[in-house]
């Protein structure tokens, strides 16, 4: 594997950078740019990350039409607010409808049209225009994309039938409905734009990864699925590795990153690889962007924590215990480490006397690891796979029962391999786990979004006002949002102290408050504050998280816990320690 170096490398007009959140995509997309202009190349960069931080990056305002940088002389920085163009879209697609059809329709469009996949569609809707300027293309020697879309993205706008106006009539009960609608005039733009990303002379996708388990998996997904698209031209960053130790959680940390780089997923062994360091400092200011990929330095920051008691995550036990809390879910994205709190907090109330019931979707083998079988707890293990297929069969059979089309069929079977979808046929299992549990305090690993439970609600009030066949709700889930939006359910927003993951930590949380259902508690995980390491980058590393525990602390009132970075793996009466 070698450096990163854009220089060295022959790299196409196009470049997607696309990963996880929190990898370190926008810092190594901003990095190739500012390196390509500043060896005379003209460069856009162009972010459609919600999550974006460019403004922080270079330390100026961007808007959605390209900002040139002034040190960076032919650089032009363009930051797309996809929230913003999918709130926009929303209505352009909803309006028509206002004042025509029952309030409680046109809630269930708009909660059909509130979901991720919405926001996906709005930000390609976007960048398409980017892609298949010709005024653009002409002008610069490199156009780059910090967030590349989903391959679920991409197959929905190749399938024909997804540009019917479909949103007023479908009836299958699927999550994504007509997020295209209204898109036909697109549809020649769209063509090039697919056209364009397929073409590997054009373009190349970059994925970005961590030396870690979940973001290879991630990134082996992804080409996976980019790749059944005819989209092969990729190439492999692994970001933050760590190169040198020099006091045993350095040394742990170097150990574990190994390990995991050894375990790479096969299918990404024959991408081109490339890695970049783990730097000490974020990486904002012209001077950091530049110095990522040549060379680190180490400042210590001097600020200090706006807290004297942190709490641990025992104290957090403690008051769900006290609080008679019946329902408790742990959230986030993937990777922040919500299976292992999950865990924690059902064996922690196990131990204080309570009845306990841990569900889950990770493998079973994974929940086993962690906990075992005798720890007096009942776990199930809700299988994605097999929850998914069984609710897709169900609306796909009364779609073919209603006697449509092949082709919105096709559309159909596309919707229903939507994120949204999964999470509603998940949600449904972990429903009836709930219903089967009254005298027992249920713990769940992988929460449904606000989005998710407002559109099982809205659809609830669209079946009562149109005697059609949908996609049913079942009687458990009908009793659940009621109690999920009680004083009985506690969600711990579980997240890590930096930028990407509280930044979207945020987003769920505002998307629950959407739904009527507070989260009073933060977990923030892997810290490597108050771990007294005195390794320069990780000391480096360990200070700069205090901005974001302070964002916390003040956002949450203080009720955030703090659990330490730990190179051993957590599990059976080591979770009580948390």
């Amino acid at each position: 594997m070698n450096l990163f170096d854009p220089g060295s490398i022959k790299l196409t007009k196009y470049l997607f950078y696309t990963g996880k959140g929190g990898v370190g995509k926008t810092s190594v997309a901003c990095a190739t740019a500012v390196a390509l202009a500043d060896s005379g190349k003209r460069v856009m960069l162009i972010s459609t990350d919600p999550a974006s931080n460019l403004q922080d990056v270079f330390s100026m305002e961007l808007s959605n039409k390209g900002t040139p940088i002034p040190d960076v002389p032919d650089l032009v920085v363009a930051n797309l607010d996809p929230i913003q163009a999918a709130a926009e879209y929303r209505e352009s697609v909803i309006a028509p409808y206002r004042g025509k059809l029952p309030e409680s329709v046109i809630a269930n469009m708009e909660e059909q049209l509130s979901g991720s996949c919405t926001i996906e569609i709005a930000a390609f809707n976007e960048f398409s225009g980017f892609i298949t300027d010709d005024k653009v293309a002409r002008e610069y020697d490199h156009i780059i994309f910090d967030t590349a879309p989903t391959g679920h993205t991409l197959r929905m706008l190749q399938l024909p039938s997804a540009w019917s106006n479909f949103i007023s009539e479908s009836t299958h009960g699927a999550s994504c409905l007509g997020q295209l609608s209204g898109l036909e005039s697109k549809k020649a733009v769209y063509r090039q734009a697919m056209e364009t990303l397929a073409d590997g002379k054009l373009t190349t996708l970059i994925l970005v990864t961590r030396p870690e388990t979940a973001p290879f998996k991630e990134a082996a997904r992804a080409l996976d699925e980019l790749s059944t698209l005819g989209i092969h031209n990729q190439m492999l960053i692994i970001n933050g590795i760590l190169t040198e130790y020099s006091d045993t959680l350095s040394y742990s940390l170097y150990e574990k990153q190994q390990r995991a780089m050894k375990r790479i997923p096969e299918s990404l062994k024959v991408l081109p690889c490339y890695t970049v360091p783990l730097r000490a400092y974020n990486v904002t200011g012209l001077e950091n962007v530049r110095a990522l990929l040549e060379a680190d330095h180490v400042t210590i920051r001097t600020e200090t924590l706006n807290t004297i008691h942190v709490p641990t995550l025992s104290h957090v036990i403690d008051e769900l215990t006290v609080n008679g809390k019946r329902v408790i879910f742990t959230m986030g994205k993937g990777g922040v480490g919500k299976t292992t709190v999950a865990a924690a907090v059902a064996l922690g109330l196990a131990k204080r006397g309570e009845k306990v019931h841990l569900a889950t979707t990770d493998p079973a083998a994974h929940l086993k690891f962690v906990l075992d079988e005798n720890c007096g707890i009942a776990m199930s293990h809700v299988d994605e796979a097999a929850e998914l297929k069984k609710y897709q069969s169900e609306v796909l059979d009364k779609a073919r029962a209603s006697g449509m089309s092949n082709e919105d069929i096709a559309y159909i079977e596309e919707d229903l391999r939507s994120p949204c979808t999964q999470v509603i046929a998940v949600f449904r299992a972990f429903a009836e786990i709930v219903d089967k549990a009254d005298d027992q305090v249920v713990v769940i690993d992988t929460a449904p979004t606000g989005h998710t439970l407002l559109l099982l609600e809205s659809t609830q009030s669209y079946n009562h006002e149109i005697q059609r066949t949908k996609g049913e709700i079942p009687e458990s889930v009908i009793k659940l949002l009621p109690r999920l939006k009680s004083d009985e359910t506690e969600v711990l927003i579980v997240t890590l102290p930096e930028a990407t993951p509280v930044y979207e930590a945020l987003r769920l949380e505002e998307d629950l408050k959407r739904a009527g259902i507070a989260a009073r508690w933060w977990i923030v995980d892997q810290s490597l504050y108050g771990t007294k390491t005195t390794n320069p980058i990780l000391k480096a590393k360990a200070e700069n998280e205090v901005e974001w525990l302070n964002r916390i602390n003040e956002h949450a009132d203080g009720k955030f816990a703090l659990i330490a970075w730990n190179a051993k793996d957590i599990k059976g009466e080591r979770l009580l320690s948390l």
